[in-house]
């Protein structure tokens, strides 16, 4: 028999759910959205079956993944939490500051409750997701089901729920730090001369070629940096610039205003 798998929201993270998970033959997905069209369109292309409210969903669903922005869930977790009462049932949350006591809290359920924080790059199979499985009812079945489910999605990392607020800042708003320095290089080329289509051109494959050769490298980060940094030469002006500038230590302190934020957030 089938596990069901039910995605209620079906924007960019919960469309990309449905995508990712849609190859496996051992799943049934049932996906929910109030955009009927999208919803429709979604089904068509990934076999997924449809729902007619979120109500319907979470009683047919052996998984029910609320993907909903976190100004929606509340009144939501209302609406499903009565009918979240089968055996072997399981609740997941993507939204971002939302604590599982509050998942309970909203939905009055008994299921086990999971927390999970994905990031963008998962549209595209390379996302980084924490989840916390630290539920006492879950099943080790369930906690397997689910890191499983995932890496179909990219790398998963079993978290504490007390390091969500870190992973958040770190890694869920990260891909957005990874864009700003690309912008600020891509602006670099064109002050220099090249093209915006040259410089983003050449920004792409440079971030590509660096990730990869970290992935496939032995040697640390701080080693490739220093491979390039040949002595009295053009990079170690640019880094000896930048360390002039803080750039490292505005980074850090970047990272640690999201990680506040996101602790803000959660209250």
């Amino acid at each position: 028999m089938k596990t069901v798998l039910g995605v209620v929201g079906l924007g960019n993270m919960g469309s990309a759910i449905v995508k990712g998970l849609s190859c496996r033959d051992d799943l049934t997905i049932v996906g929910f959205d109030v955009n009927e069209a999208s919803m429709k369109c979604l089904g068509e292309k990934c076999s997924m079956v449809t729902a007619r409210s979120a109500t319907e969903l979470a009683s047919k669903a052996d998984y029910v993944i609320v993907a909903v922005k976190p100004q929606y869930m509340k009144p939501l977790l209302a609406e499903i939490g009565p009918v979240l009462n089968k055996e072997n049932q399981c609740l997941l949350s993507i939204a971002a500051g939302i604590r599982m006591d509050q998942l309970r809290e909203d939905s009055g359920t008994t299921v086990p409750v999971v927390r999970i924080m994905p990031n963008t790059p998962a549209m595209i199979g390379k996302g980084c997701f924490a989840v916390c499985l630290d539920d006492a009812k879950l099943s080790q079945e369930q906690k397997d089901f689910i890191v499983s489910a995932l890496e179909s999605l990219g790398q998963v990392n079993v978290l504490p729920e007390q390091q969500f607020d870190a992973f958040t800042a770190l890694v869920g708003s990260g891909p957005a730090y990874v864009f700003y320095f690309m912008e600020a290089m891509i602006e670099a080329g064109v002050t220099l001369g090249l093209s915006r289509t040259q410089a983003t051109a050449m920004t792409q494959a440079l971030c590509t070629g660096s990730t990869a050769l970290v992935e496939q490298s032995d040697k640390h980060i701080s080693e490739l940096r220093e491979m390039v940094c040949s002595p009295a030469g053009t990079t170690i002006a640019a880094t000896n610039h930048m360390d002039a500038n803080a750039v490292r230590a505005t980074i850090v302190e970047a990272v640690n205003k999201a990680y506040l934020r996101s602790i803000e957030l959660g209250k």
